[in-house]
């Protein structure tokens, strides 16, 4: 064989070394999604302040400022941290309570056959029913207690979790699934080491929509519930003082119930998120 050395050229790379270019400061914070989001809220605040001083009708809308400082004095009397502590707790007994059943009926849906007709049928049912629907019924089956605000929270988050959950364990990859078998693991075992992270996805996501359905239904609850009662947490808190015109605090009220629910997204959830699924690779 001839080796036809016309055909072979040096490649000369001089001038064409690689060079990373630094961040300008402003790449730098663009690039940072939690100062874009804080930036955005930002700009909603401002948005809020002009448009409340043009209409200048705090009956109607007061001002940021003006809601951020009976937020502040609230705060300072300790109505409002008793108002959340009551409506977390309430949420948290809800919410625990939804996941168990949850948990069983999907156990029972994974294993047997009319297990997993049971599920879809009942998720069909009640899945379309608005959780507050069911208060006035719970009224009369558990009285004015703490009885009916977490029957109607079970409702709220039952559903999704359990729908979310089955759904993740059928798109489980069957690879996944002939591993477990093959290594003859046990149904608690075969459910924990390959059902559950193969699935986690899917459960995270209804986990969260779960959570969001559970905490709207507790605060319309509250609403109703207090006014049946006389007591309650947020909820409460916002009627009584929609009765007595106290409409910056009313605010207060509603912008608590926002910022606990940003916080619970990005403190508990995206960080469960970023130590399970981002890091497993199983989500970009």
């Amino acid at each position: 064989m001839v080796e036809r050395t016309e055909l072979f050229h040096e490649v000369s790379t001089a001038g064409f070394d690689v060079v990373e270019k630094p961040l300008s400061a402003w790449e730098k914070l663009y690039d940072n999604g939690a100062v874009r989001k804080t930036a955005l809220l930002a700009i909603l605040a401002g948005a809020w302040e002009l448009y409340a001083r043009w209409l200048g009708n705090p009956l109607l809308v007061p001002t940021f400022s003006a809601t951020v400082g009976a937020l502040f004095a609230s705060v300072a009397s300790g109505a409002l941290p008793r108002a959340a502590v009551y409506t977390i707790s309430m949420l948290l007994k809800g919410y625990a309570a939804g996941l168990a059943i949850a948990a069983l009926l999907t156990a029972f849906a994974t294993g047997t056959r009319i297990g997993a007709d049971l599920l879809e049928t009942l998720t069909a049912m009640f899945n379309p029913l608005p959780s507050i629907a069911l208060l006035p019924l719970a009224l009369v089956w558990f009285g004015l207690g703490a009885g009916s605000v977490i029957f109607v929270l079970i409702h709220a988050v039952l559903w999704a979790v359990a729908l979310n959950t089955f759904a993740g364990f059928r798109s489980v990859s069957p690879t996944w699934k002939m591993v477990g078998q093959n290594y003859g693991l046990s149904r608690a075992s075969y459910i924990a080491r390959i059902l559950i992270p193969g699935a986690f996805p899917s459960i995270l996501t209804g986990l969260k929509v779960g959570w969001a359905f559970a905490w709207r239904t507790l605060i319309a609850a509250e609403l109703v519930f207090g006014v049946s009662s006389g007591s309650g947490g947020l909820g409460w808190f916002i009627f009584e003082r929609k009765n007595q015109l106290l409409i910056a605090d009313v605010f207060a009220g509603l912008l608590t119930v926002i910022l606990f629910g940003l916080a619970v997204e990005n403190l508990i959830f995206k960080t469960i998120e970023s130590r399970t699924v981002r890091r497993w690779g199983m989500q970009a």
